[in-house]
């Protein structure tokens, strides 16, 4: 039961941090959300530094399972790249402020112990996505893979750190895709980005 509470505790505040925003929402408006006392939810975090930071490996985790059910699907490489896109457009949909600038503007520390674990996460995936696009001809095979994979997730990073509005780090991430496709792409995988780039729901 007391751990029933405090993962609802933990998914109630992290709704509430990513749509409104790290630093203005405080224990009390979510003790007031969830009709419980602030005593309960000290009783389970002794801070807020604590709820925001298990808040956010929850969010890491669905993160991670949302990005293996895609990648099982077995798109091509530069589909799957769309597709996963289209996930965290799905996923952060409702937010207004890019959850990344906030943390690391408010809570740096915090920030600063996600992000060492989403930079290993994310460039194995990166990594994979370059080999499997170079086996299927869409990526050339002379591609310097370690150099790819650091300069994108470099990118896609330094975005979701210095943009305040989410949707414009969407938007600037789908110029970061393009870039880094045409980069390493073959005449097939330009192909490929070009269809990609024509739908009109990226």
């Amino acid at each position: 039961m007391n751990c029933e509470i405090k993962n609802k505790i933990i998914g109630k505040a992290t709704d509430m941090f990513l749509k409104l925003g790290f630093k203005s929402v405080t224990m009390d408006d979510i003790a007031s959300e969830m009709c419980i006392s602030k005593k309960t939810i000290y009783k389970y975090f002794s801070n807020k530094e604590k709820l925001i930071e298990e808040g956010t490996e929850v969010v890491h985790q669905k993160i991670h399972l949302l990005m293996d059910e895609v990648i099982a699907q077995n798109h091509n490489a530069i589909v799957e790249n769309f597709e996963l896109r289209k996930m965290f457009k799905e996923m952060f949909q409702s937010v207004d402020q890019s959850p990344a600038y906030q943390l690391k503007k408010h809570y740096p520390e915090i920030y600063d112990k996600m992000i060492g674990n989403e930079i290993e996460d994310c460039s194995q995936m990166f990594r994979l996505n370059v080999e499997k696009g170079i086996n299927e001809g869409l990526y050339r095979k002379e591609t310097d893979i370690e150099a790819v994979v650091k300069f994108y997730y470099t990118l896609i990073f330094n975005i979701n750190e210095n943009t305040i509005l989410e949707k414009d780090a969407y938007e600037l991430e789908l110029k970061a895709l393009e870039y880094h496709t045409r980069a390493i792409a073959t005449e097939k995988g330009i192909e490929e980005l070009e269809k990609q780039l024509k739908n009109p729901n990226i």
